[in-house]
């Protein structure tokens, strides 16, 4: 395909995606089963100029005069070429020439708004590309930087790798992977970064023999650092409440190096069911996993014998992933109040229910992968009014955990009483949040 046939397609897909409003992975998939003739560069270039566009969506309509909501596809990618991508208007012109498999010329107003493309007047949630409704409560975190916040969670995600401790050291790692380039993480000892293609297409990754025999897995270094703060004895009992597909079982195992027990557990066996061939590759031998036995009142306590016992309980609790726009910019557009609601409700019940694991003197670690305040330290201060037993650990002490670092991290990240948010902007990481609590002896 000709970068105009790709560009013509990419308009189409958006199109698609604003009136079905449907997850872009899957509208991108049904449109590669559907284009056979394209090959694996046409689609991924493809997926690359998708995603670009739903990251700047606001942004772009805004340059060609439209508004999210009532934007048009083809303003989309016009807008995206020349705000992402740096694509100047004649350029763009010569893409959109009106021939075969090309998107039609552009206009003369089209033509114009891309040569004079700007947002130094655009609204905070334009310039941060993001719903307007969440403004309030970026702007209650972040207040006037919250475009800047925004705009960092608009870029493309890096590809980062959290190298396995069970199976070598990180200089091991580095030396596998070096035709990759591999850099080492800003924060976490155990993070490497490698290079995105200048599309944004990733390395296959998973093909690699580092991968394959459990010496590193893909992890961003957000996440890697919130199971470091977290901070589980090595010889202790520690319980992954919200485990899903064990990214942080996998990372609390090898910190714990293999000793002691680890259990983990999520109320959802299909997000469970990727743990077990992980935790094979990966080497974990103190792992026990305690799936979900039946269904609604007649659901099994798997977890009542470890009532009371645990060194460590760490909630990695459902949220609205606002911290992870830069992996997943449709989700941004998808999400409403309601969503956000309903998250609170479902982290309010679980770090109840994490309650009676935590021994007297044990920890209780909260982590969400969002930036608001509501899903984060208004849950916390909501928890201690609730279970008075409990007390913070400052911030000041959670981040020893990462030694020399920590203290570079406080700097960086946006610290506050209940505890540490990471964001792109900050610590060029995802969104995360880290609050770790004590039970009173």
């Amino acid at each position: 395909m000709t970068p105009a046939a790709r560009l013509s397609a990419a308009i189409e897909v958006i199109g698609t995606l604003l009136s079905e409003r449907r997850p872009a992975a899957d509208v991108l998939k049904e449109w590669g089963r559907s284009h056979r003739f394209a090959g694996s560069g046409d689609r991924a270039a493809l997926s690359s100029l998708v995603y670009d566009a739903l990251r700047r969506r606001a942004s772009a309509a805004y340059v060609m005069g439209e508004a999210v909501g009532a934007e048009t596809p083809r303003a989309l990618l016009l807008g995206t070429l020349r705000l992402a991508r740096g694509v100047d208007a004649e350029a763009i012109a010569a893409l959109c020439d009106g021939s075969r498999f090309a998107p039609a010329p552009l206009t003369d107003d089209e033509r114009a708004r891309l040569a004079d493309a700007s947002l130094d007047a655009a609204p905070a949630a334009v310039r941060g590309d993001y719903p307007e409704w969440l403004d309030a409560p970026l702007a209650a975190v972040f207040g006037e930087a919250r475009a800047e916040e925004g705009a960092a969670l608009a870029e493309r995600a890096p590809l980062d790798l959290r190298v396995n401790s069970l199976k070598g050291a990180i200089e091991k790692a580095r030396q596998q992977l070096d035709h990759l380039s591999p850099t080492p993480g800003n924060w976490s000892p155990l993070a490497l970064r490698i290079a995105l293609e200048a599309d944004g297409k990733a390395p296959p990754l998973t093909a690699e023999p580092a991968y394959l025999k459990g010496l590193v897995e893909i992890q961003d270094e957000g996440s890697q650092i919130a199971a470091i703060l977290a901070a589980p004895p090595r010889g202790g009992q520690v319980l992954d409440l919200c485990a899903g597909g064990g990214g942080k079982t996998l990372e609390l195992a090898a910190l714990m190096d293999n000793a002691g027990q680890l259990y983990a557990y999520d109320d959802d066996l299909r997000r469970l069911a990727p743990i077990h061939e992980r935790l094979q590759r990966a080497g974990v031998h103190n792992v026990q996993v305690r799936s979900p036995k039946g269904r609604g009142t007649e659901r099994a306590d798997v977890l009542a014998d470890l009532e009371g016992r645990m060194d460590l309980v760490l909630v990695d609790a459902p949220c609205t992933g606002t911290g992870t726009w830069r992996r997943n910019p449709d989700a941004k557009w998808r999400m409403r109040p309601g969503a956000l609601a309903e998250r609170m409700k479902d982290q309010a019940e679980i770090l109840d229910a994490a309650v009676r694991f935590v021994k007297p003197g044990g920890r209780l670690a909260y982590v969400t992968c969002s930036l608001l305040d509501e899903e984060n330290v208004g849950q916390v201060r909501a928890f201690l009014d609730r279970h008075g037993e409990f007390r913070i650990v400052p911030p000041a002490e959670t981040a020893l955990a990462l030694g020399e670092r920590g203290i570079a991290l406080r700097e960086a990240a946006l610290e506050r009483p209940e505890g540490l948010l990471l964001t792109p902007r900050r610590t060029n990481t995802d969104g995360f949040f880290v609050s770790v609590m004590v039970r009173g002896a």
